[in-house]
């Protein structure tokens, strides 16, 4: 399974489980992702979910290697690939029930954009976050040409997105990115402590205000997630995405 399961108390946590590949999203663990999500919402002894990843990543973003079979053979397997992400996205926007990240390590990619969908972020204090977007020849996506400016302001934003430079946990605390900086050993456990703070208030209400502070925000999210797809399939597998991907292939 790509990913942990842990229940305590009403506090459901999900580890992204691909050590390996430094929790690196293929379609398995997109798959398992959405499902874990869904099943949470569904248990009605879950109140508030916690995102981390095992091992020394959050998640490295997309699998380039899979990325790389799925352009070399379109018809095999791209589609599918996808549809899941879109369905992880929709299940992210549509959540309801509080979702707090715990960024244990580097962060690439959807490591970062994720951060979007949770309504508490805490990032280990040695953890770096990149949007690589730019360097790879390729779109962001998950709605973060929406999300990002929302959470950031416009220019914070617009250099995550079209500088592909690192950023340390501290600089994501200072311009919102995460909400705070915890020592490595200390993370998963702060992260848990304010979950269960969460958790101990009456269910119903938490899904009440989640509902309210999403409410704004799903009409733009979508119509966003829906602009980078587009742009995706554009630009996938072409130009400097196209060098880029060989490139990795070859590292």
């Amino acid at each position: 399974m790509t990913v942990m399961l842990v229940d305590q108390g009403r506090v459901r946590t999900i580890a992204l489980n691909r050590p390996e590949r430094l929790n690196a999203f293929n379609i398995q663990l997109v798959s398992d992702l959405g499902a874990a999500l869904r099943d949470a919402v569904a248990e009605p002894d879950v109140s508030v979910i916690v995102l981390t990843g095992t091992g020394r990543a959050f998640s490295a973003g997309a699998d380039l290697k899979e990325i790389a079979e799925h352009m070399s053979a379109p018809s095999r397997a791209g589609a599918g690939t996808s549809n899941a992400f879109t369905e992880l996205v929709d299940t992210l926007a549509e959540l309801s029930k509080p979702l707090i990240i715990a960024v244990n390590g580097v962060g690439v990619g959807f490591g970062m954009t994720i951060l979007g969908f949770a309504d508490v972020a805490f990032m280990s204090s040695e953890a770096q976050l990149r949007c690589p977007f730019t360097a790879i020849g390729a779109p962001p996506e998950a709605a973060s040409t929406y999300l990002l400016p929302l959470l950031l302001g416009r220019q914070n934003a617009a250099w995550a997105l079209l500088s592909s430079e690192w950023i340390s946990a501290e600089e994501a605390r200072e311009i919102g990115l995460v909400w705070k900086v915890c020592a490595p050993e200390e993370l998963l456990t702060v992260a848990q402590q304010h979950a269960q703070q969460m958790a101990d208030k009456p269910a119903e209400i938490l899904k009440t205000v989640k509902g309210l502070l999403n409410a704004p925000h799903r009409e733009q999210i979508a119509a966003a997630a829906a602009r980078e797809d587009a742009a995706m399939s554009q630009l996938l597998g072409t130009g400097a995405n196209a060098d880029a991907v060989a490139s990795f292939l070859q590292r």
